[in-house]
């Protein structure tokens, strides 16, 4: 499946899941990789390709909108309300996954640690 189908279905990339996570509050570019890194304790990085990609996909998908911060050198943006709806989805979505998989390891008598 494409990237842009998953988005289509309503479903995010770890990319595009971060990004938007990190959008809760208005963000430009060099501060939402920061951000991810940080939350993720730099188990997690997006390039700035990859991150003005995926950028572009949510601004088309009405996720994000560009933030007006008054620094017309540099652009912010910021999670819409569609953004914040998807989002909480998609938490739901990935708790259910990692559930599931609970389930099975503890049928298996496998550990999770």
């Amino acid at each position: 499946m494409g990237r842009n189908v998953s988005l289509e279905m309503g479903e995010l990339t770890d990319t595009a899941y971060y990004i938007l996570l990190s959008l809760m509050d208005a963000k430009h570019g060099y501060l939402i990789m920061q951000t991810i890194e940080e939350m993720t304790n730099q188990r997690f990085s997006i390039g700035p390709a990859s991150m003005y990609t995926t950028i572009k996909k949510l601004l088309a998908a009405e996720l994000i909108q560009l933030f007006d911060d008054h620094d017309p050198k540099r652009k912010s943006y910021i999670a819409t309300e569609k953004g914040i709806e998807l989002l909480k989805e998609e938490v739901k979505r990935r708790r259910e996954m990692v559930l599931h998989a609970e389930e099975i390891f503890k049928r298996k008598g496998e550990q999770l640690t």
